[in-house]
């Protein structure tokens, strides 16, 4: 199901629930912040290994808290007039200037710290 066609569906069930008055920026950003939280609980001092197995057997669980995450992020972006493949583009377009690949590349450095490297091949 494409993600436009989510947003409708999210709002009618806040609206069928008349949540509307509690789902406001400040509480919908703090939402999606337990709801990330919830989510990391799941790999939270976990070896590697043990983050392969976890997410093998609690799959349904991750991907319920992926969905919370989603549908808390689509709400906020709508309530605050946000389009967010737009957003996501031009932060894309951003982060492209900031990690050129000739820096970048194979590298997890900040892109502050990518300055002082010599460029890679």
């Amino acid at each position: 199901m494409p993600f436009d066609d989510l947003l409708p569906q999210i709002l009618a069930f806040r609206d069928e629930r008349d949540w509307d008055q509690f789902h406001q920026p400040k509480e919908l950003a703090i939402a999606l912040s337990i709801e990330a939280s919830e989510l990391l609980e799941h790999f939270l001092w976990k070896s590697p290994e043990e983050v392969t197995q976890r997410i093998a057997t609690k799959k349904t669980e991750i991907s319920d808290e992926l969905a919370d995450i989603t549908v808390y992020l689509l709400e906020l972006a709508h309530k605050m007039e946000i389009d967010l493949p737009t957003a996501i583009r031009s932060k894309m377009a951003k982060n492209a200037l900031k990690y050129p690949v000739a820096k970048a590349k194979g590298s997890n450095k900040k892109y502050s710290e990518l300055a002082d490297d010599a460029p890679r091949s």
